[in-house]
């Protein structure tokens, strides 16, 4: 759902894409943790600056399961199938190259408190419902506690989705709340109403393609369809579905 003014930011959101499309990136702080090069970065196009997250493909570890050079990719196709959602989970993201070459660049949004998921407040539950179902859909592999924080605006943030999209069963996440419950009906009702509407359908597929396989297209489609079956959150089993790294 487009908005007039972006969450956590004075920028409106067609300066934001803009700014993260054409901006000059400055700077390059590398942060101290993750497997993946990741530079904090200063954005200006003109008399706009903001701060962004720079992510090179260059700076991606290889890794068994997912093919080398595709995780900025996987990035990006799960930020753009949040937006056909209408669920404005991610910050705004594109595909550009920076001072490292091709990769995604990010909004930065600053917290409201610590940024990770235990931070959240009980009427963030509705938006973490909805991120749970997105983690499902998109087989997000890496779901930490830092991965999900409450913004300055009160919207609840996700960040890191380069591990999305794989075709085998590969969901792994600290988000358990929800286990066996049945996924609210407007949460669902919002993701039949994209998934019947063929035209719908086609719009994400025509830039799902230049992103991922036809089979990584095809298996998003059928846990879809898995989960309108469902219609209720799986249970998880502690022995496959918890992020490599955490225990």
């Amino acid at each position: 759902m487009e908005r007039e003014r972006s969450e956590d930011s004075q920028l409106t959101e067609a300066e934001i894409e803009q700014l993260l499309k054409h901006g000059e990136i400055k700077g390059g702080a590398l942060a101290p943790w993750g497997s993946n090069y990741t530079y904090f970065v200063q954005v200006s196009l003109g008399s706009l600056k903001h701060r962004a997250v720079y992510k090179p493909r260059i700076g991606e570890a290889p890794l068994i399961d997912f093919p080398d050079g595709t995780l900025y990719l996987r990035e990006y196709a799960s930020y753009i199938t949040s937006r056909w959602l209408g669920w404005n989970l991610i910050p705004q993201t594109v595909i550009r190259t920076g001072p490292k070459g091709i990769g995604t660049l990010q909004i930065y949004v600053e917290p409201e408190t610590e940024p990770h998921i235990y931070s959240l407040r009980a009427e963030d539950i509705p938006q973490l419902q909805r991120l749970v179902l997105f983690d499902i859909i998109v087989n997000n592999a890496d779901r930490k506690p830092a991965h999900v924080f409450r913004g300055k605006n009160h919207n609840v943030w996700a960040i890191d989705h380069g591990l999305t999209f794989h075709p085998r069963p590969k969901l792994r996440t600290v988000i358990w709340e929800f286990c066996g419950e049945p996924i609210p009906e407007d949460i669902l009702t919002e993701l039949e109403s994209k998934a019947s509407d063929k035209s719908k359908v086609e719009e994400l597929n025509e830039q799902l393609k230049e992103l991922l396989t036809p089979l990584e297209i095809e298996a998003f489609w059928h846990r879809v369809e898995s989960i309108l079956k469902s219609r209720t959150y799986p249970i998880l089993d502690p022995r496959r579905n918890i992020p490599y790294g955490f225990m």
